[in-house]
């Protein structure tokens, strides 16, 4: 059939708004990192080498109950049982398990020293709370300073940031002056801002409370001669409300557009979430069922549009009794596993103990994979024969979770590299369009 160009113009004519739409609503994955987690600290009590102490305690932690490798082997362990019967032909032998083990808490101790926190939010919202204007201005001024005395120092998280009070009527005066300080003494410290730096706008109830962020936004880089866009920020997702409006329709994709292209990340805020319910303190967890309907809607809202999702936290930690610091571990390495399989990449640690089940889950995660998806990356690339008969859109959900991997320490560029016989900038490529073309 001949399409006549008289139609084919129709058709362009009909079709410009949804061309349009998709190029600037839906532009694809962003060529950016993505941390693991968020570590949030009570602003005042900001170090400038926070990250590394915290990296230190995790690691005397561990020692102090039976070393990585006991840890890395329970890890490993749950992961197998959770996953159910292993495919026939593919069941690891006990030498393999043990030697899996042994690698990834040799990878987990490296990262604890190298970048045990990869992202640090300083906390001035419920973390901080109403301490007074004097001494929230101050340890304000505290925190910009140590955040970038902290570029300098060693085990530097990859991004630092802060949470300042919401957008309600209540904290919204304090909030912007916490912000235009801490922006303020940045700038005065380091000549500008740094390129790693990360705001997180809590309790987001309406699309209006975005907009009115934008529009602090600017006028914070007018204040300080910064160019249009400089100013970016996290929606945090604790309410109700953002989820399902007054009216009956679902906010979160709205309040995205009117971000104006700042907005970078969407978080599920677990506590205030789960009380806004009228879930009840002893279930409010990351894994309740509105966590997930919630979580849902925000996959939903950030797919396409290359705005990064995280889930929240969980508040049960590992202290007290050994018995006690073992289930939390657990709980915790199978909260981090479960998002991870949900396809949310990131979510929040609390405190010091929780980074080694962090990093110990999320490594188990990659690392069992990515043989399998090497292999499959490969064969499609090279248009070997497979088992597996994967489409572009396949192939680019393998290269970034080779990617991912990579990019947190998980795997090796010699693995990922050899394995798929692909060049990095090959594989970045894949993970962003599917296509080498």
């Amino acid at each position: 059939m001949k399409v006549e160009r008289s139609t084919l113009a129709d058709i362009d004519s009909l079709l410009g708004d949804t061309d349009e739409l998709l190029a600037t609503a839906y532009p694809g994955d962003r060529d950016v990192r993505q941390p693991v987690h968020t570590v949030y600290v009570p602003g005042h009590r900001t170090s400038a080498d926070l990250p590394y102490q915290w990296g230190q305690q995790a690691l005397e932690c561990v020692e102090a109950h039976g070393g990585m490798l006991q840890l890395a082997e329970r890890v490993i362990t749950a992961a197998r049982k959770e996953s159910g019967p292993a495919i026939p032909g593919q069941v690891p032998s006990i030498h393999q398990v043990a030697r899996e083990a042994e690698l990834l808490a040799e990878a987990v101790t490296a990262k604890l020293e190298r970048e045990p926190i990869e992202d640090l939010r300083l906390d001035f919202e419920d973390g901080f709370g109403d301490q007074g204007d004097e001494t929230e201005d101050r340890w304000v001024i505290q925190a910009a300073r140590d955040a970038v005395a902290g570029r300098a120092e060693k085990a530097a998280p990859g991004f630092v940031g802060i949470r300042f009070k919401c957008m309600e009527s209540a904290t919204r005066e304090r909030g912007l002056r916490t912000l235009d300080l801490f922006l303020s003494e940045l700038i005065k410290a380091g000549g500008s801002l740094p390129e790693n730096l990360v705001l997180t706008l809590p309790k987001v109830s309406t699309v209006d409370q975005v907009r009115a962020m934008v529009l602090a936004a600017r006028a914070l880089e007018a204040e300080h001669s910064l160019g249009e866009g400089t100013i970016t920020f996290e929606i945090q997702v604790e309410t109700p409300q953002l989820v399902l409006a007054a009216d009956g329709t679902v906010p979160l994709a709205t309040a995205l557009q009117a971000g104006a292209g700042r907005v970078t990340s969407l978080h599920y805020g677990t506590y205030d979430y789960s009380a806004s319910m009228g879930v009840a303190a002893a279930y409010q967890a990351m894994d309740h069922p509105v966590a997930d309907f919630a979580k849902n809607q925000m996959m939903l809202a950030v797919a396409g549009t290359g705005v990064h999702l995280s889930d929240g936290s969980t508040n049960i930690l590992p202290l007290g009794e050994p018995a006690e610091v073992h289930h939390a571990w657990a709980l915790h390495a199978g909260l981090v596993r479960r998002h991870l399989k949900r396809g949310i990449y990131q979510g929040w640690d609390l405190h010091p103990h929780q980074l080694p089940t962090r990093f110990l889950a999320t490594f188990a995660f990659y690392r069992e994979g990515g043989p399998r998806a090497a292999q499959r990356l490969h064969d499609y690339v090279f248009k070997a024969d497979s088992t597996v008969l994967d489409e572009p859109a396949t192939a680019k959900a393998l290269a970034r979770y080779l990617d991912r991997g990579l990019v947190c320490g998980a795997h090796t560029e010699e693995f990922v590299t050899s394995r798929t016989n692909l060049s990095l900038t090959q594989l970045g490529q894949l993970a962003r369009t599917g296509s080498l073309d």
